[in-house]
């Protein structure tokens, strides 16, 4: 009985193993420096086995590993091994399943693969979250430093090219990278498009609609980029606010659990052998 309910979860966990794999942020790093990634033999398995049902990739699905930072991941290959590893779990969930006692067995049968299928989606979205937490941190400095960049007479692209050269972090990366194929003749439009894809937040989507402006219109950029500092410092502000009220009733409640059931002890160790 332990030993199924132990290994009904497992069903799901080996199935997606390759997938997270796949989703690891060592795949992206491997690309920058233009290593070849290696792939585990599960990964490999999975991604066969999802190809031979005939995985089709949804449209977004690049997009959405371009948010999270992850297009070192091809979006065929995510699909294929999410739908080789949903047949993976259904297959061990069918072989665990009769060990269940009840309906424990069909409703693995059921959980297993939908699980496998939709974890992937639940680490982008995490991660994606995640690298929004890290931009909305880092964006008012870097717009501070767009700004002087383009007030000492650089352009747009070379203000980026810069701040990306002398700054550290996931900003000054894509910043980095958006100078290079500009650099290499790449459309602006094209480059733009990928860096409000690459960092999806609206700071972000700001950003480029003004460099965008000042492209076509010959609108001064620094007022803008001071500007959109200030914003993205307030909104900053605005979600450590938010966070401290939140964190405010987890402490009380480990103040009630932990603090009070232990001074609560302490008096009842002092008076209790007075009373008897």
């Amino acid at each position: 009985m332990s030993a199924a309910a132990l290994l009904a979860p497992l069903a799901a966990v080996v199935a997606a193993a390759g997938i997270t794999d796949l989703l690891d942020q060592r795949l992206a790093r491997a690309r920058e420096r233009g290593d070849r990634p290696v792939r585990r033999p599960l990964t490999g398995l999975l991604a066969r086995i999802g190809r031979a049902a005939g995985a089709r990739t949804p449209r977004d699905l690049a997009a959405r590993l371009e948010g999270a930072g992850l297009d070192g991941a091809r979006a065929a290959d995510v699909m294929a091994v999410k739908v080789g590893g949903a047949l993976a779990a259904a297959v061990l969930a069918a072989l665990v399943g009769p060990l269940l006692p009840g309906r424990l067995g069909a409703a693995l049968l059921i959980a297993a693969p939908a699980g496998a299928f939709c974890l992937p989606d639940l680490v982008l979205r995490r991660r994606t979250r995640r690298r929004g937490d890290v931009l909305a941190r880092e964006l008012p400095d870097g717009l501070d430093l767009l700004r002087v960049a383009v007030q000492s007479g650089l352009s747009p692209g070379r203000a980026m090219g810069e701040v990306g050269a002398r700054a550290t972090g996931v900003l000054a990366g894509e910043l980095r990278d958006a100078s290079r194929r500009l650099a290499l003749g790449v459309p602006s439009d094209l480059v733009l498009d990928r860096l409000d894809r690459r960092c999806r937040i609206p700071a972000v989507a700001a950003l480029v609609a003004a460099v965008r402006r000042a492209a076509r219109h010959g609108a001064p950029l620094a007022p803008t980029l001071a500007a959109l500092a200030a914003d993205a410092r307030a909104e900053r502000a605005r979600v450590l606010r938010e966070q401290a009220a939140r964190a405010a009733p987890k402490i009380q409640l480990v103040v009630a659990l932990g603090l009070v059931p232990g001074a609560l002890l302490l008096m009842a160790a002092v008076l209790v052998p007075r009373l008897l």
